[in-house]
């Protein structure tokens, strides 16, 4: 699992004559933070400057366990909510649209018989600019409002271990989709459509952040690069894996996330991927890599230390 981390995070290019250098990526932190609960497809740029842990500031919460984690975090109170994109009448029809995808799939035929269903004239499927698409965003939307419900309300979390938090809400996260289990391949195809992208990435990455900050996360610099890469790549896997799972209510997925999870907070694993990591790139890459591996190491050991 970290290989795979370890790759996203080193990306590199070639810069002629066969040499090789690191690319710098945009300040996530930012991306997540500064727009937090708003899914347009609008450009943004992120300005690629270093992360610092002073920046990081503090979120009011309602429940005990809940810190913030990155520069820029806005206070649950004066976060959007993820589903007052779409208001009044679209929002009524994207909500009744749902009770059609089993029948129809993530299809304009499922929102028009929601507006139907809601007295509302068909045409208005016309002003969704992205019509399928906007009834996945929707859902994401509003099964990420339900989670951060459920974490505000401090249900069940406040005696567990940060392990145990992330396999519950994720867990919750994903038994969301377990009614429409059938068509979530084509969500996923919308979802993934170029046009699409970037919100999908942008909903996941909230999706992310959001578990992590109710598992208490305080992590700075790369350290918070690593830990959500590393969640993201649980989530996403366990999704895949639900697709196929045809056991008794998901019990084979649940195993596996559970697994999933402490491989992730598993110390001496954790460590031997940042071995890995150190023997593949640090021959080629000089002693400037060093302290960049000494922070990954120390970004994972944190995270079997924090279980």
């Amino acid at each position: 699992m970290y290989r795979t981390v370890v790759n996203r995070i080193l990306l590199t290019k070639n810069t002629g004559g066969g040499r090789r250098c690191l690319l710098r990526f945009p300040d996530l932190r930012t991306a997540v933070t500064s727009s937090r609960f708003s899914t347009t497809t609008e450009p943004q740029t992120f300005p690629n400057r270093p992360l610092n842990p002073a920046d990081s500031s503090t979120s009011s919460s309602s429940t005990s366990f809940r810190t913030s984690s990155g520069a820029g975090d806005i206070p649950r109170q004066e976060r959007k909510n993820p589903r007052a994109e779409y208001q009044g009448e679209q929002a009524r029809v994207l909500q009744a649209s749902l009770r059609h995808v089993l029948r129809l799939g993530w299809s304009e035929e499922a929102m028009i018989a929601g507006a139907k269903e809601v007295g509302i004239s068909p045409s208005i499927v016309g002003s969704f600019p992205r019509k399928e698409a906007a009834l996945v965003e929707f859902f994401m939307d509003d099964c990420l409002q339900r989670l951060i419900d459920r974490i505000d309300s401090g249900e069940g979390l406040q005696d567990l271990i940060p392990s145990q938090r992330i396999y519950k809400l994720v867990r919750f996260r994903l038994e969301m989709q377990a009614p429409y289990i059938s068509k979530w391949p084509q969500a996923l195809s919308i979802q993934a459509h170029p046009l699409n992208v970037s919100t999908s990435f942008k909903q996941r990455a909230m999706l992310v952040d959001e578990i992590w900050h109710a598992a208490g996360d305080e992590a700075s610099d790369l350290d918070w690069y690593v830990k959500r890469t590393v969640l993201g790549g649980i989530y996403s896997t366990t999704e895949i894996y639900m697709l196929t799972d045809s056991s008794p209510e998901f019990r084979d997925t649940w195993l596996f996330l559970d697994n999933r999870v402490k491989d992730a907070f598993d110390l001496k694993k954790t460590i031997q991927e940042a071995t890995y990591l150190a023997e593949a790139v640090g021959a080629g890459m000089g002693s400037s890599l060093q302290g960049f591996v000494g922070k990954v190491r120390l970004g994972v050991d944190n995270m079997a230390q924090s279980h």
